[in-house]
């Protein structure tokens, strides 16, 4: 297994444990001992050992110096570091970020390039089951910085479409939505992006199937993405690719305008 491929799964927690336990064995050791030397309760280290809880610096480095590791133990804190974004939207986060254009509909959250941090925040502390701090900060982090693609790609087009709900849901609370629909006025002022809303008022159409994004690449290779509670879908297949940008342009004929839009989000702010 490569290290990326550690780094993207709890596998890594394995990897890391198991190395700790064949040093502690080659040299006698307890896990007793270890828990001692280490602070931790034996059942805790056994745990850590076989990977059913994540394997601390702290125990890394005390099994280091106990069993003359010489560093080898406290190097694999490298395979513990949290990636910023899950394992199954690398792909996407890659192809999204050289895309020559990116179409979004969300219909019950901000899209994420949209998102300010007290925004994403608010959604990862959410999370179930519960995401340890550093993933949190690591995560937050890297969607915000994920965001600057807006500006720093002047001659990229992303055009996204929110239903009303996400501009409702409230999410961190009313300072945290002021702040965010502050943060779609501003975004949609630039040229290259365009922001609409459905309003609920419109009643049943083609989006109630759920969230997707098209993405189109520098060589007019064209992608969709669809993610669920549990499993994320990213494909280029043709008649897909055709029937989701139908679709997409079937919601925006419920859409309004983007100067429409920004009037609707400029009301939604100023009730938060």
């Amino acid at each position: 297994m490569t290290e990326q491929q550690l780094k993207q799964t709890p596998s890594a927690w394995r990897h890391c444990g198991h190395q700790v336990q064949m040093w502690r064995q080659e040299a006698g050791g307890t896990c007793l001992a270890l828990g001692e030397a280490a602070g931790y309760a034996e059942g805790t280290v056994r745990a850590m050992e076989v990977g059913r809880r994540r394997p601390t610096l702290r125990l890394l480095t005390v099994a280091d110096d106990l069993y003359g590791a010489r560093g080898k133990l406290k190097a694999l804190e490298s395979f513990l570091v949290p990636d910023p974004f899950p394992a199954r939207t690398v792909e996407f986060m890659d192809r999204e970020a050289n895309a020559i254009a990116v179409q979004w509909y969300e219909p019950l959250l901000i899209p994420g390039l949209l998102q300010t941090e007290s925004y994403a925040r608010a959604l990862l502390n959410a999370h179930y089951p519960p995401l340890d701090e550093e993933t949190v900060e690591r995560r937050v982090a890297a969607r915000v910085e994920r965001g600057l693609i807006l500006s720093r790609r002047p001659t990229a087009y992303f055009g996204f479409i929110i239903e009303e709900m996400a501009l409702r849901r409230p999410v961190g609370g009313p300072g945290v939505m002021k702040a965010q629909s502050k943060r779609l006025l501003e975004a949609g002022k630039l040229r290259n992006v365009d922001i609409q809303v459905v309003p609920t008022s419109r009643g049943a159409h083609p989006g109630n199937n759920g969230p997707m994004v098209l993405l189109e690449s520098p060589d007019h290779e064209h992608h969709v993405y669809e993610e669920g509670q549990s499993v994320s879908h990213l494909t280029a297949d043709l008649e897909t690719v055709s029937k989701l940008t139908q679709r997409l342009g079937m919601i925006r004929t419920e859409a309004l305008s983007p100067s429409e839009s920004a009037e609707f989000i400029t009301m939604e702010a100023d009730a938060w």
